[in-house]
């Protein structure tokens, strides 16, 4: 072969052009054969620049919008059974997208736009998180996009607007996102016409009142799926469907995602959907009505999630579930499979995800293989009523980050084995019937932030390491046998957010070092004595955090230590059943978020009002100040400035259920909910997690004396009231009448006088009712709510008489009430005036007529 010689200039040139043409050759080959030759995302020499008319549609779809940070995180992402159903909206990046447009740059340059290299029109627009707030309506210019393929516009606003049917005209498009944007109403059926869909994706947020945004009906869904016989990814999560799934969903042989979470699905789920050789999510959780049952399984399958919690799937897990070789995800939480569980479900190699929570495997033991699963990350057996010993096995499961075994019949000591899993955020073991004491090996749980020992027999003294682990945060012990005091190794290290160490035997007295960092302290229950320490709420950043504290049942003494009042954020504050002596803290009025107040069973004595201390307490929910030795009268305006309980009722409202939620960043969350007992309709209660619901007062068992203040009827949301017990006179106050929501009632054991007020019989909500052991006299309104009460609610009243007593009411004509102002005139006209001049008129003529028959028998002699 001749040798080019690179000395001739000519020749040198000649072949630096072929080289070039060949260079520009094979790109251009490339590129052809590339199966992304028609998208590029950013602008070059050789794409096409933006045609004028897309510039100006994508410039004309910027101005239908404002551009805020929505905020979703009062809506439910997931139905509310779970346990922390809200968006996090920090999770996401998110940013406004289309106001770093600007004219006159290449539109296929702007951030979220992809251009064809050919054509440069606009063939995927990805607007998500972009901050667009306002309608979506039918003449947007989006729909002027007519080459668009892909469009995802999820995590906006669209401001509850309708889903325009204009999508429809779209016919390229393969993928569609719009999941949670704040779309309402119907989903359009000419969504359906898109039969080269591959992707659609319409979930919606649950509202308020956990309905969905958004409806799909059943024949439009089963058009859908007959239509778009293409699709791979169907997610309709929270769409209120409100049907069965068509069986034609099985013929989607490409089907990969199938997510219906929350669709209000009914009857029974299609088996051959299970085994879609392609498919590899199926998430139908929260459809309460769907049932089913597990097919038998082929090691051909490639499912990697199933997620059927809260539905009504039931029979027994098969043992070809084993054959699921790809498996990462099994959820099945509060459906109604049965015992047994099949070994082959420790074959599951890849399973991280494992929730059999809330089924019937009634007296099943664990199998010790289930420390095989080595990759799992969160185990969760709760209340599924398991027996025996925990198998030390699940020692062996070293990645697992979350355990739950609570609420089950596991007996035994825990096993040491426990503290191997060094990556463990969450252990929960309560409501079981575990002994012993906790094994020293959890001190090498480092990463532990929840620890929920709640509702065993364990004993012993609570080893102080326990209080300095370096990242735990929630400590439940309550209700065990832990015996001794408090002590602490490392003061410094303590970091606790939450301690309830309630109903145990501790004694002592309360360590100051517990006032670092605490938001919520509960030790009721316990034999704690001495005085309560005021350095707890002085020390470390407890007067910043504190926000419940209770200290109740147990021997304290003393005062109130005054330092609580740093504690600005406190909302519940125990102190009941010690033997705390003190005068009324009038100083408690200055907390802002005081809710809760209970004093109840102490040596308080003294007023509970003072002209110049006494201001009211705006956010009091419930104040309980029974059996002490408080004394005095209070004045008829002392409710006036109780701003809460004042408040409209609203039986929806339940603020006070929880306590926060705790780190849900940090990939972990919980909240505290709040119970207490209380005398309520004649006996003690157990009030559970509804503390707002629950408005009441109890001054019982005390000696105040004078009338009852008047401005009691201003407390329209009070629940239960309780004065019984005391020296209070006069009569009682018919704005009583105006407390629309009382059910329990007690006055019994005063010196109360005159009539029961009409007014009573207005309070239909009423269960219980005690006027016993007063001074009232006269009838007992009758024909009203207050028939429904026995002899018990009125006896020790000689004065009275009534149907319900031994002392039965004369005949006697009942006085006409006055009617209220806002009744004085009736439709038609007739009002007071107009009854009293009849009866005037009447009293005349009748004396008149009188008169004359009584002249007439004595002109004849009669």
């Amino acid at each position: 072969m001749k040798r080019i010689s690179y000395q001739n200039p000519y020749t040198l040139m000649l072949y630096l052009v072929l080289v070039f043409i060949l260079l520009v050759s094979c790109f251009c080959t490339y590129v052809s054969c590339s199966k992304y030759s028609n998208v590029s995302t950013t602008s070059s020499s050789l794409v096409t620049s933006c045609p004028p008319d897309q510039s100006t549609a994508l410039q004309q779809f910027k101005g239908e919008f404002a551009f805020v940070k929505p905020n979703f995180t009062s809506y439910y992402y997931y139905c509310p059974h779970y346990e922390n159903p809200y968006y996090d909206v920090d999770v996401y990046e998110s940013y406004p997208k289309m106001k770093f447009w600007k004219k006159g740059k290449d539109c296929c340059s702007w951030d979220g736009v992809t251009c064809n290299t050919k054509t440069g029109k606009v063939v995927a627009l990805d607007l998500s998180n972009s901050w667009l707030q306002g309608p979506l309506r039918s003449n947007s210019s989006l729909f002027k996009l007519h080459a668009l393929r892909r469009i995802n516009l999820s995590y906006n606003n669209f401001s509850f607007s309708i889903i325009p049917s204009e999508f429809g005209q779209l016919f390229r498009l393969t993928h569609l996102d719009l999941s949670f944007s704040m779309f309402s109403g119907h989903i359009p059926s000419d969504i359906s016409f898109l039969t080269h869909m591959f992707s659609l994706s319409l979930s919606s947020f649950l509202n308020y009142d956990a309905t969905s945004l958004l409806h799909l009906g059943e024949v439009e869904f089963a058009n859908l799926v007959q239509n778009m016989t293409n699709l791979r990814h169907l997610l309709l999560h929270q769409v209120n469907i409100s049907s069965s799934i068509p069986k034609s969903l099985a013929n989607l042989s490409s089907l990969t995602s199938l997510r219906l979470g929350g669709c209000s699905l009914h009857g029974k789920f299609p088996e051959k959907l299970f085994q879609l050789h392609k498919l590899e999510v199926i998430d139908v959780p929260c459809n309460y009505h769907l049932t089913g049952i597990l097919p038998e399984f082929q090691s051909s399958n490639s499912l990697r999630e199933v997620t059927l919690d809260y539905t009504n799937f039931s029979g027994k897990l098969p043992n070809s579930i084993g054959n699921l070789n790809s498996l990462s995800r099994l959820a099945i939480r509060q459906c109604n499979f049965v015992r047994p569980l099949p070994s082959s479900i420790c074959n599951l190699s890849q399973l991280t995800y494992l929730d059999l929570s809330l089924n019937h495997f009634t007296g099943h033991v664990l199998p010790s293989t289930l420390g095989n699963l080595a990759k799992l990350l969160v185990l969760l057996l709760y209340s599924s009523q398991f027996s025996g010993e925990v198998p030390s096995s699940l020692g062996n499961l070293t990645r697992l980050e979350d355990l739950r075994l609570r609420n089950n019949s596991f007996r035994g000591q825990i096993p040491a084995s426990l503290g191997n899993l060094n990556k463990l955020k969450k252990l929960y073991l309560s409501s079981n019937n575990f002994s012993g004491q906790i094994p020293a090996s959890f001190r090498n749980l480092t990463e532990l932030k929840i620890l929920r020992l709640i509702d065993n027999n364990l004993d012993g003294v609570i080893p102080s390491w326990l209080f300095t682990l370096p990242s735990l945060k929630i400590l439940l012990l309550a209700s065990n046998q832990f015996t001794g005091p408090l002590t602490v190794q490392n003061m410094s290290s303590f970091q606790l957010q939450i301690l309830q160490l309630n109903a145990n035997k501790l004694d002592g007295r309360i360590p100051r070092w517990l006032g670092r960092s605490l938001e919520i302290l509960n030790l009721q229950g316990n034999n704690f004595n001495g005085r309560i320490p005021h350095e707890i709420f002085t020390y470390g950043s407890m007067h910043n955090t504190m926000r419940l504290l209770d200290l109740s049942h147990n021997q304290f003494q003393g005062r109130v230590p005054q330092s609580l009042i740093n504690c600005s954020e406190l909302q519940v504050l125990n102190l009941g059943h010690n033997q705390i002596s003190d005068t009324f803290p009038f100083w408690l009025q200055s907390l802002p978020e005081l809710q809760v107040l209970v004093l109840r069973s102490n040596k308080f004595f003294g007023p509970i009002w003072h002209p110049t201390k006494y201001l009211g307490f705006g956010n009091l929910v419930i104040m309980d100040l029974s059996v002490n030795h408080f004394t005095g009268s209070l004045p008829s305006k002392y409710f006036r400035n109780w701003g809460s309980m004042s408040e409209a009722p609203d039986r929806n409202n339940s603020d006070m259920e929880y306590f926060g939620q705790y780190e849900n960043r940090s990939q972990y969350s919980f909240t505290y909910k709040y119970s207490m007992s209380m005398t309520n309709k004649g006996s003690e209660m157990l009030l559970l997690e509804t503390l707002t619901i629950f408005k009441s007062i109890d001054l019982s068992n005390n000696r105040f004396d004078g009338e009852i203040p008047s401005s009691i009827g201003k407390l329209h949301s009070l629940v239960m009231l309780n004065l019984s017990s005391n020296n209070f006179t006069g009569t009682i106050p018919p704005s009583l009448g105006n407390l629309s929501e009382l059910e329990s009632l007690d006055l019994s054991k005063n010196k109360l006088s005159g009539r029961i007020p009409q007014q009573l019989a207005d309070l239909t909500f009423l269960e219980y009712l005690n006027l016993s052991h007063n001074q009232l006299a006269g009838p007992i309104p009758q024909g009203t709510q207050l028939d429904t009460f026995s002899y018990s609610s009125f006896e020790g009243n000689p004065g009275l008489c009534g149907s319900q007593l031994s002392n039965k009411c004369e005949n006697t004509v009942t006085p006409i009430p006055f009617l209220r102002k806002d009744e004085e005139e009736s439709e038609n006209g007739f009002t007071w005036k107009v009854v009293v001049m009849g009866y005037a008129c009447g009293f005349v003529v009748g004396v008149v007529i009188g008169h004359v028959i009584l002249s007439r028998w004595y002109f004849y002699g009669l």
